[in-house]
């Protein structure tokens, strides 16, 4: 079966200092993965040239078997709905004209807004939990639920494939918790392909049947999270005691 995403060989390179080294990494149709590792491991770098945003020195990725380099941005983003590490909204917009932002890979070109995108958007704050907050100023929110926000823009673009870079960071319990809930039931109801960069080992652990560990710019383990985290890998690639570090049952 052909995947629906994959890197072959990627490597990313600045100058002398190479970020990606010879990176190989596919998924399925379906998938929920999680990318692990320390500060400067590569993996945001890997999310960036995973959805085209940037172009490896060397190697291929494909969507769907064709390269993406080939493709636009609009129907790259038809296919791709990408979450970035939080950010801060830089002016004055509602929730609903937030989220409605997730419709432009689907807008034909001068029409505006259709029924469709208005459901879209409607569907995707019902979905997300946000709905209350649709007439807020979106630079009013708290980190919490501006991370609720930017997920809900990605549900609106209604593609297949859904990238996070760190979606949990700054989140308390409740939102981190909330935010991998939603990961798990659209994953497991709506059949989207998930692959999320997390810090939290535990989390990983405890959301994703998939787990892909890198360190200095290579993957060094991928597979079920008992097998990745383990002793080795824990104290090999993070440099800590493992028994400082709690995992689910199974994971140790």
């Amino acid at each position: 079966m052909t995947p629906i995403l994959a890197a072959d060989n990627v490597t990313v390179a600045y100058g002398d200092r190479t970020i990606l080294a010879d990176v190989s990494l596919s998924m399925r149709a379906g998938e929920r993965m999680a990318l692990v590792g320390p500060n400067g491991a590569g993996k945001s770098t890997l999310l960036r040239v995973l959805t085209g945003v940037l172009e490896p020195r060397a190697g291929d990725v494909t969507l769907r078997g064709e390269a993406i380099g080939n493709l636009d941005r609009k129907a790259v983003a038809r296919e791709i709905a990408v979450v970035p590490e939080l950010v801060q909204v830089p002016f004055a917009m509602t929730v609903r004209e937030i989220v409605g932002l997730g419709r432009l890979p689907h807008d034909p070109p001068l029409s505006g807004p259709r029924p469709v995108d208005d459901d879209a958007v409607e569907a995707a704050l019902e979905r997300v939990g946000v709905r209350h907050l649709a007439e807020r100023d979106a630079r009013r929110l708290s980190t919490g639920e501006r991370q609720l926000v930017f997920v809900a823009i990605a549900l609106a673009q209604a593609a297949p494939i859904l990238v996070l870079d760190e979606p949990t960071a700054h989140l308390d319990i409740r939102h981190q918790v909330e935010v991998m809930q939603l990961l798990v039931d659209l994953n497991e109801r709506d059949g989207a392909t998930i692959v999320a960069v997390l810090h939290d080992l535990a989390l990983a652990a405890n959301f994703f049947p998939r787990v892909a560990l890198m360190r200095d710019g290579r993957i060094v383990a991928d597979g079920p999270p008992a097998t990745t985290l383990d002793s080795g890998h824990i104290r090999g690639v993070f440099g800590v005691d493992p028994a400082l570090v709690r995992l689910p049952l199974g994971a140790s």
